[in-house]
């Protein structure tokens, strides 16, 4: 398996250097690549922080590559509620990510974040209701 790194998803994302942008396109265009949440998160961090992109057009961007037959990542239904949950709520994306790992495989989260605590109370009070 193949590890791809966030320079590398940058470079094919923004196109901002043509050489690698080719590069990476290549590379995805022909072999299978793995994506870790990680760097998932450190591309969300670089887009919304260094480029100021909005989140709605960050998590679409991300969707359409998760897109690609030949980009792996783990979980892919929980990297698909983080994007979702990343454009809807008022979240970073770490956050969004330990969300969706409670709604997609109800996994306990422990965390001081209020925010994060919240929307974690909300799911359970649904699931009783």
């Amino acid at each position: 398996m193949l590890l791809i790194d966030a320079n590398a998803i940058l470079r094919y994302m923004l196109n901002d250097n043509p050489e690698m942008a080719v590069k990476t396109r290549d590379l995805i265009a022909n072999s299978k690549v793995y994506l870790r949440h990680e760097v998932l998160a450190e591309v969300v961090y670089v887009l919304n922080k260094v480029y100021m992109l909005p989140k709605t057009e960050i998590a679409a961007s991300l969707e359409e590559l998760l897109a690609n037959p030949n980009i792996e990542t783990e979980a892919k239904g929980v990297v698909a509620v983080a994007l979702k949950a990343y454009k809807d709520l008022n979240m970073d994306f770490v956050d969004c990510i330990l969300y969706a790992f409670k709604v997609v495989c109800n996994h306990d989260v422990f965390t001081f974040d209020k925010k994060l605590n919240s929307m974690i109370n909300r799911i359970g009070s649904a699931e009783k209701a």
